[in-house]
């Protein structure tokens, strides 16, 4: 750097030698200011929230580095108050004055805050009368994993549906009359505290997975009819959630996944802030049931080309569903991809979706027909018998639970199968074979329920990659490969006291 301006001879010289030392020093004090100014533990939207509306209050989740309640004594000095203890992330959600987010987000103890961010559900009603007939057991071939000597369909295997809330209905009772509804808790928000669902979208999900058409004759039948549906709500009657809901869900599937043996979780549902999964409490909350041996299935999310994918579906260890249309035909060849289905790179660089599935003009449960979306989406409800029974919806939220129940078919068949085989399984064994695929926009190919059954591979899926820097303990990046299994409990995560950030 020179000065602005020179003199001539030797009093010039002078004078520009000075200005270089003045400029020398006050680079100096800059970088030293720079080098001084604390750190701050917290996301761009958390700051941006607390500069603009330092006055009101800020659902945030706090990650800490320890395993005590000093971050927890130091919220409560700010004026703060813990709404709910997420001890799967070793995070609690807290409400606390937006000004105080600063003096909490450079003390030691706080790993990461990220806005308690409310989530998107992945499926739309679609006002059509094109397809009124179930066509995409046939086009998955679910209907010959049925006719297998094992007649697998799910039976015994649990199926979390973390959702709007899932009620008991004709279709989830065995013909003696047994409730495969076997356990129902609710996290959500909002006046109906009840586990009921009062917006549809729940209902919709868990018949896809598990509805045995029983009410249509058979005409409506998910993929795995026999499987066990864990109700987890966690999201209020007009489909609104926040990732702390989500987590708490999830939080309380670890907890009982062995008394209802719960072998898939589906996540029809995807954070509205685009992060890292590294980041994202809801994307390490996943990993959590996935290092359990939880396969965690996740819709691609309804943002069509813009190449935008939300937590958890952004997360590389968790099954993405991208949805296709079915035109209503069991034959996959004239299928295309959905124009809203959700495709491209994560931030961190993976490619999602996973695989595809049906996921337009989708027939499945209907809660009634006075409640949520059924209520403003009278057009899609399906009679049957004069009646109102079922209810069309379109979005990856449809296509999800089709891969949850295929892969409640293969734990059937193979209960000894971790996630990432069942993974693997599933993409090995999708079909490119069909005339529209693309392998940007559907990844590894068409779901294939019966191909992914009868194959024998055993290979995993996953291996190398980088587990969320949440559950790393030391913020450093750590591989997961198939030795992993056998040698680490993930019951409970190895939090470090180095720093982590951005």
């Amino acid at each position: 750097m020179t000065s602005f301006y020179t003199l001539p001879g030797r009093a010039g010289q002078i004078k520009t030698f000075s200005s270089l030392i003045l400029a020398t020093l006050l680079v100096a004090v800059l970088a030293l200011t720079q080098a001084s100014a604390p750190r701050l533990h917290a996301s761009p939207e958390v700051l941006q929230q607390a500069t603009a509306h330092p006055e009101t209050p800020l659902r945030v989740i706090v990650q800490k580095h320890a395993d005590d309640h000093a971050v927890d004594s130091l919220i409560a000095r700010l004026g703060g108050r813990i709404t709910t203890d997420l001890y799967i992330i070793n995070a609690v959600t807290a409400e606390l004055p937006a000004s105080s987010i600063y003096t909490l987000a450079q003390s030691a103890g706080v790993r990461w805050i990220s806005l308690d961010a409310p989530t998107v559900q992945t499926g739309s009603p679609e006002v059509s009368f094109a397809n009124l007939t179930n066509a995409y057991i046939r086009s998955i071939r679910a209907d010959q994993v049925w006719k297998t000597s094992g007649n697998y369909q799910g039976q015994g295997i649990g199926v979390a549906v973390v959702d709007s809330g899932v009620n008991p209905q004709q279709d989830l009772y065995t013909a003696r009359g047994t409730n495969r509804l076997v356990a129902s808790v609710a996290y959500n928000n909002g006046w109906n505290q009840t586990v009921y669902d009062g917006y549809g979208h729940g209902n919709h999900v868990a018949g896809v997975i598990a509805g045995n058409g029983s009410r249509s004759n058979g005409a409506y039948i998910g993929v795995a009819p026999m499987s066990n549906i864990i109700n987890v709500k966690v999201s209020d009657d007009q489909g609104a959630a926040t990732v702390s809901n989500v987590v708490h869900g999830l939080q309380w599937i670890y907890e009982n996944r062995a008394t209802y043996n719960i072998r898939v979780v589906n996540l029809s549902l995807n954070e509205s802030t685009l992060t890292s999964y590294n980041t994202s409490p809801l994307c390490a909350a996943a990993e959590v049931l996935w290092f359990n041996k939880i396969v965690v299935v996740v819709s691609a999310g309804n943002h069509g080309q813009d190449g935008a994918l939300y937590p958890p579906a952004n997360d590389p260890f968790v099954i993405t569903v991208g949805a296709t249309d079915d035109k209503g035909t069991p034959n996959i060849n004239d299928d295309t991809i959905a124009s809203f289905s959700a495709y491209g790179k994560t931030v961190d660089g993976f490619a999602k979706p996973d695989l595809v599935a049906p996921g337009k003009n989708i027939v499945s449960l209907l809660p009634g027909t006075n409640l949520g979306m059924a209520a403003a989406h009278p057009d899609n409800i399906v009679y049957v018998n004069g009646s109102p029974a079922y209810f069309r919806m379109s979005g990856t939220s449809a296509a999800a639970p089709m891969v949850s129940g295929a892969a409640a078919l293969l734990l059937q068949d193979e209960p000894n199968l971790t996630p990432d085989q069942v993974k693997y399984r599933l993409t090995a064994t999708a079909s490119k074979k069909w005339t529209n695929y693309n392998a940007a926009r559907a990844g590894a190919g068409y779901l294939d329920a019966y191909a992914a059954v009868t194959d024998t591979t055993t290979d995993s899926a996953n291996t190398g990659i980088a587990m969320s820097q949440i559950l790393s303990g030391n913020g450093r990046a750590q591989t997961w490969n198939s030795a992993s299994w056998g040698s680490a409990s993930w019951g409970s995560a190895s939090w470090g006291s180095d720093y982590w950030g951005p």
